[in-house]
């Protein structure tokens, strides 16, 4: 049974517009768009943008599924700057290069998600959603072994020939 929070009043309106009102706020403080001290008139204008933005179904729904997948992703991040942590007694700094590259597959994961999010190319999920049932379906335990063991060993040759190629 579904508890007062889940009621499609606070998850279809009020939820969605506070979201959007507070960021809209912030946004509109922060940029001082109407100028030094006009919070009045920054939160009249984040509430009519709050008030429009949830009388349209569609974006409250793209916001609510990318709203998902950001919760996901930070509970994710979360545990791996914890096991991090605890593999480097604590320290969770990353050099440059690993900076670099975990932009870049957030920069990846946040275009999927808004893709997800709106539902474009739904020819492309599902054509993906077969591929996974085939690839992962039961039966294909010994393929999947037989490619693993492949992949590592192609690693493996390409590793001692990369370190002998440096000495």
């Amino acid at each position: 049974m579904a508890n007062i929070l889940q009621a499609s009043l606070f998850t279809d309106f009020l939820y969605p517009f506070l979201l959007m009102f507070f960021i809209m706020y912030a946004l509109l403080q922060k940029s001082k768009l109407f100028g030094e001290e006009q919070s009045q008139i920054n939160a009249f204008v984040s509430l009519v943008v709050s008030l429009i933005f949830v009388a349209v179904v569609y974006p409250v729904v793209v916001v609510n599924n990318l709203i998902l997948f950001m919760t996901v992703g930070v509970v994710v991040i979360f545990v791996g700057f914890v096991l991090w942590g605890f593999i480097n007694n604590g320290d969770i700094s990353l050099n440059s290069k690993v900076q670099k590259g975990l932009a870049v597959l957030t920069f990846i994961a946040v275009i999927i998600a808004v893709l997800w999010a709106t539902g474009a190319f739904p020819g492309v999920w599902n054509a993906l959603e077969v591929f996974f049932e085939w690839a992962f379906s039961s039966g294909t335990e010994g393929f999947w072994t037989n490619f693993l063991i492949v992949v590592l060993v192609i690693a493996a040759v390409a590793a001692v020939l990369k370190v002998k190629k440096a000495a």
